[in-house]
């Protein structure tokens, strides 16, 4: 065979002394590669046993100081007055949900004309069970939030708050903004946009007969809301109107869209239906007539 001569040269490579040398810890040498007979397999796997005693040895030190650590934490946050539980539960299953860590405000950017009815309604339909304390303000760029948003905001403002009740505080900034968006870190800026994904939200931190996410009509239950999400930004009213049909059709002959009780999912038609003014009685179905009698007997809009 033709030898083939090497295209690069020679250089001597010069290893850093700024890293840790890496010894070996192979419980066995290899006979074939050094030729060492069995008292070097014997030395090597002696020496491999050292090595990793010495390795188990520094992992006790640091298990040993991240204990201390531990310790001094604990110390702080008892001087702080600080829950000392590694991890805070925001939400409770036991008790109807009533014994909670109060979760981090949010905050909600909406423009005057389009209005989050959802709030409102859900602050009717959870008086009992669980409080929204609402508290709305005025951004620099809207000179004047109208009629509607003034009604609205004496509405949310009958409904008292009860101390007794595990509660989320929302912020409600009326601001020249293009969709309703919520915000729900004070450290990161992650929006939420739009009403329904806003439902979403809180049917998960709400009281637990809210909660849909472990329901057998968990699917239906956000399909409905997709429906929602689509008749907001329908331009048309044929659009309107076909997007009505499908949610008789998602009713059928129930009571309500998540079955027998109330849900978010009515929640988010109603609040919907009532921000699209063209859509009268005449676009309704008679079951979605219904519907809507028995819906405001919750939400009281």
């Amino acid at each position: 065979m033709y030898e083939l001569k090497t295209l690069l040269p020679q250089f001597d490579i010069k290893l850093p002394t700024c890293m840790y040398h890496l010894k070996n810890v192979s419980l066995a040498a290899d006979p074939l590669a050094s030729g060492s007979s069995t008292s070097a397999t014997t030395s090597a796997s002696t020496s491999s046993c050292d090595d990793t005693a010495s390795v188990a040895a520094r992992q006790e030190k640091v298990l040993k100081q991240l204990e201390e650590l531990k310790a001094q934490l604990g110390q702080i946050r008892a001087g702080l007055g600080v829950c000392g539980k590694t991890f805070q539960h925001t939400t409770a299953f036991q008790n109807g949900g009533l014994k909670e860590v109060p979760l981090q405000d949010v905050v909600i950017n909406g423009h005057p004309n389009f209005i989050p009815y959802a709030l409102l309604a859900l602050k009717n339909a959870w008086r009992d069970l669980y409080t929204i304390d609402v508290k709305t303000f005025t951004h620099s760029t809207m000179a004047d939030i109208g009629p509607a948003a003034r009604e609205f905001e004496a509405n949310l403002a009958k409904i008292p708050v009860n101390p007794a009740l595990p509660k989320i505080s929302v912020t409600l900034i009326w601001k020249n903004c293009e969709h309703t968006e919520m915000i729900s870190s004070p450290t990161m800026y992650v929006p939420i946009y739009g009403e329904v994904n806003i439902i979403r939200y809180l049917g998960r931190v709400g009281p637990a007969e809210y909660r849909y996410e472990g329901s057998p009509l968990c699917n239906e239950i956000d399909l409905v809301l997709d429906i929602c999400y689509q008749l907001l930004r329908c331009n048309t009213h044929k659009t309107q109107v076909a997007m009505v049909r499908l949610l008789d059709k998602r009713l059928q002959k129930q009571q309500y869209f998540g079955g027998s009780q109330m849900s978010v999912a009515d929640i988010g038609v109603y609040s919907s239906l009532i921000r699209m003014p063209a859509i009268t009685d005449k676009d309704l179905t008679p079951a979605l007539l219904a519907w809507r009698k028995r819906a405001k007997l919750v939400v009281q809009i």
